[in-house]
């Protein structure tokens, strides 16, 4: 199986991941990277901060981009090369957040693409945007 190459590619094109975020989400993910941060996983710490309640990491929506990049546009066998990610707003439990890339810019001479990235949540506020560049799969 194999993603769009650099000719099937083009400028303006789309694709979406979605995904609710719960507690084991959460917890997986600090887990995974053993980012402990009591932000994300201590309710009474969180209660303390700015957001008065445990938030998800940032890079989990990180992540979520990547899912869009590697499984639909381009798709497998994409190669990242970089990612940009500005961080808007928190993400809560039970927020479902909907990442999208948007094919930005083609170079065919150096097989590289320009994306622009960015993450929603379920009323539209932006989570996160930022830019990325791969390398989709050769023809």
């Amino acid at each position: 199986m194999s993603g769009k190459n650099i000719v099937q590619i083009k400028p303006g094109e789309k694709a979406i991941f979605a995904k609710t975020i719960s507690e084991a989400d959460v917890y997986s993910f600090a887990g995974i990277t053993g980012d402990l941060n009591p932000a994300h996983i201590n309710e009474e710490y969180a209660k303390t901060t700015f957001f008065k309640t445990r938030i998800a990491h940032g890079m989990l929506l990180g992540g979520f981009i990547s899912a869009v990049i590697g499984t639909k546009l381009p798709g497998p066998g994409t190669i990242y090369i970089s990612q940009q990610l500005n961080f808007k707003a928190p993400v809560q439990f039970g927020d479902t957040v909907t990442a999208q890339v948007e094919i930005a810019e083609v170079n065919h001479e150096k097989n590289r693409i320009i994306l622009n990235t960015q993450c929603t949540n379920q009323k539209g506020l932006l989570l996160l945007d930022g830019k990325a560049v791969v390398s989709p799969p050769k023809k």
